[in-house]
């Protein structure tokens, strides 16, 4: 039963980090939207497709949870961009109250085990056994479960689907022990730490990624080359944002494919992320999409650098 106001008000405030681990494409992304309730992190099928440290916030109750998604860990691959994004999920692991390891229910492989062992010592870990709504029969978790509490002292195992919603009121009520008593670091309402230009161009790539498939290779990228707002005229109208990006590929081929048939694929992908920014921002937006080729920027540290990989 939920708590009323009056409860909620006497308890005291807690607030923590949440990093949520794994390998690429085991439904990270998909969670933390799910726990956050927006969609702040982009999915596709494509591996790798979170490329950043995504802070997500949502306030239950008395309590603030800040999630971290990070990119899955990349172990095929030794160019600058990996090494980048490798970075980036060792420095989310290690400053946190709680882990969220996830992986498929079910399954456990090299890259699980990789993933595993970056985890600190000390941090609570959960597993997360995700996707269960794709296992046919429950009781052949059972041996399953007994195998990865011998890999791990986890502090608790939550099978679950991502996609189910009572299986996300109850992670929350799981996580909420392990954050400390302290003060929200945020206002109750806000939902992430990302401004709305690196939005931009995080839902310009999920739209890439979409609508290319398997054909575009993931070192495709997006710059956001300007980000200007404009107040509205009239009370009661939204405000404009005017947004040019650049899709950055490898190869010329690349280039036609993400163009399409007379223009017909990067007109869509135009369109498809311009109706999720306007949403995501409560704005009028204008898009403007751009595509260039500039070979082998995965494997230029600078120019990693220069388009927005720490």
């Amino acid at each position: 039963m939920p708590e009323t106001p009056a409860a909620q008000a006497d308890r005291p405030q807690r607030c923590g980090l949440v990093a949520i681990v794994g390998k690429p494409n085991v439904g990270k992304s998909t969670l933390v939207n799910a726990l956050v309730g927006q969609k702040i992190s982009i999915t596709s099928r494509k591996a790798q497709t979170t490329r950043h440290r995504i802070t997500g916030i949502r306030t239950v109750g008395a309590t603030q949870f800040v999630f971290v998604d990070t990119p899955g860990f990349q172990t095929r691959h030794g160019n600058a961009l990996n090494r980048s994004l490798n970075k980036t999920v060792l420095g989310a692991v290690g400053d946190v109250d709680l882990v969220l390891f996830v992986v498929e229910a079910g399954q456990f492989n090299q890259a699980d085990e990789r993933v595993l062992k970056l985890l600190a010592q000390g941090v609570p870990v959960l597993l997360i056994a995700n996707k269960l709504d794709t296992v046919h029969r429950r009781a052949d978790i059972a041996p399953w479960l007994q195998d990865m509490q011998q890999r791990h002292a986890f502090a608790e195992i939550v099978p679950m689907a991502a996609k189910n919603a009572r299986d996300i009121e109850r992670l929350y009520v799981t996580c909420e022990k392990y954050l400390p008593e302290q003060p929200w670091w945020y206002a109750e309402d806000e939902l992430t730490d990302r401004s709305e230009r690196f939005m931009a161009g995080e839902m310009v790539r999920e739209k890439l990624f979409r609508l290319t498939g398997d054909e575009l290779p993931y070192t495709s990228t997006v710059v956001i080359d300007t980000f200007e707002e404009e107040e509205p005229q009239k009370e009661g109208h939204k405000r404009l944002v005017r947004i040019a990006a650049t899709i950055v590929v490898e190869r010329d081929g690349h280039k036609a494919m993400v163009i399409g048939d007379k223009g017909e694929r990067i007109k869509r992908i135009g369109t498809e992320a311009r109706v999720e920014l306007e949403k995501l921002m409560d704005a009028k937006v204008f898009l403007e999409l751009w595509v260039k080729v500039r070979s082998g920027w995965a494997d230029d540290e600078a120019r990693v650098r220069s388009f927005g990989y720490e």
